[in-house]
């Protein structure tokens, strides 16, 4: 067995399905959070805490101190708390390095020319396979594409954050739609977690209750994945599982809070510019419905 030295607490957004995580080394007190989500109310445009202060309070019961805020890849259905966390510690925000990709992407859609396309929003941009610490655990970066380019996951002693590669078994993976996703990359990127050992614990970033399941559920393990998950277990292929990627993704709808996420996400969890009547505006790009699609149509 893989010896574990790490606490792991979870933090479920309903509104959004996300799961945040403060991760720490008992022995130095170190930790970091994973994912964090800012409460937005898309109908009157109010910003919350609530969140990321649950997450900052039980940092401080238990005597941690957060130094770093890691992002799993800039996502489409919640916004980052991760900048409320930077200034009540001063903890690096990080995210993998192709988070370049997106904002060349999302950077004209939204005519966002303050974003630094070099992903200087951020403080960490992680190569695959770098190493750091928090504390005396070692955390390995993992690239991860095809739900979006720039998606990692974060491997610590034998618990790994997949971000949104993967649901639970009994729900699946992620949808591949995106503009710079891929289904043929999310397969590769799957079983190249799947290779890790069998007793690996998998963390998700997301859980929508499958059919027939009465709770939230987010920790499982590679064998249990490779078993039984319904979208890519053993046996299944790359052109089976990229024919149901493709025909299931070409059926969903675009989430809620896909324009402002990533707007905001794209910044590292900065909101845009004030403009002269210091009021913080989000966009929403309009286009005659005849007009080809663009990459302001992603969907989550």
């Amino acid at each position: 067995m893989i010896e574990t030295r790490l606490s792991i607490q979870a933090f479920f957004d309903e509104p959004t399905h996300t799961v945040s995580y403060l991760v720490a080394d008992p022995a130095t007190r170190r930790a970091a959070v994973i994912d964090p989500v800012l409460d937005y109310d898309p109908g009157t445009g109010e910003v919350d805490t609530n969140s990321v202060e649950a997450i900052l309070r039980a940092a401080e019961a238990d005597g941690h101190s957060i130094e770093r805020v890691l992002e799993t890849h800039a996502h489409a259905d919640h916004l980052s708390g991760a900048p409320f966390i930077k200034r009540r510690t001063g903890a690096l925000i990080g995210i993998g390095e192709h988070i370049r990709d997106v904002q060349r992407i999302f950077r004209p859609v939204f005519n966002a020319t303050d974003v630094k396309v070099d992903g200087g929003d951020f403080d960490c941009l992680f190569r695959d396979g770098e190493r750091f610490r928090i504390g005396g655990l070692e955390v390995e970066v993992l690239h991860v594409p095809g739900h979006t380019p720039a998606d990692i996951a974060y491997k610590i002693a034998d618990a790994v954050f997949v971000g949104d590669s993967l649901f639970m078994p009994d729900y699946g993976t992620a949808r591949a739609d995106f503009p710079g996703g891929n289904a043929h990359q999310l397969y590769r990127s799957i079983r190249r977690l799947l290779a890790l050992p069998p007793e690996t614990r998998l963390f998700m970033c997301h859980d929508y209750k499958a059919p027939g399941r009465d709770h939230y559920a987010w920790e499982t393990t590679v064998a249990e994945q490779r078993a039984t998950n319904k979208h890519v277990h053993d046996g299944v292929t790359e052109e089976e599982f990229v024919a149901m990627r493709e025909a299931r993704d070409a059926t969903l709808a675009a989430p809620a809070l896909l324009l402002p996420s990533i707007q905001v996400n794209i910044r590292a969890g900065r909101f845009p510019p004030a403009e002269s009547n210091g009021v913080r505006y989000l966009l929403i790009p309009v286009r005659p419905k005849s007009e080809p699609a663009t990459a302001s149509d992603g969907a989550d």
